[in-house]
């Protein structure tokens, strides 16, 4: 599978989320594995205040963008923020419980998306974003 076929704002949905030093961050193209959803991108952070702090600044930075979610799950406890944007669902983890449910091993025939042939990852720091660099 090649970029081309891929939503091109993924790049945004990246920069959202390694804006707030999101860890281990994945991408998954589950298009040939189910019909929910195009893509996964699946992160980690530290704390439960991490985590909701990720999920806070993805959904800021990416309305910035004129991206919205359909719906937003998880926000208050911190543990597993699902982030459904329709053709991407974000999944922000406390990074024990992303172990628990292993996603990336359930989801073990999707393609891995490599985050670096979409951004340069030197050029974000806290203050980055999808709507500060397209």
């Amino acid at each position: 599978m090649t970029h081309e076929v891929l939503d091109p704002s993924l790049k945004n949905f990246i920069r959202a989320a390694l804006g707030r030093k999101a860890s281990d961050l994945v991408i998954l193209d589950v298009r040939k594995l189910t019909s929910f959803t195009d893509l996964f991108i699946i992160c980690s952070g530290k704390s439960n205040r991490q985590v909701a702090a990720i999920a806070e600044h993805i959904k800021r930075d990416l309305k910035k963008s004129g991206i919205s979610p359909i719906g937003i799950e998880g926000l208050t406890e911190g543990h597993w923020v699902l982030m459904d944007y329709g053709h991407i669902l974000i999944h922000v983890f406390l990074e024990p419980v992303r172990e628990f449910y292993d996603l990336e091993g359930f989801w073990s025939g999707a393609v891995r998306i490599s985050v670096d042939d979409y951004v340069d990852k030197t050029e974000i720091d806290d203050n980055s974003g999808a709507a500060e660099k397209r």
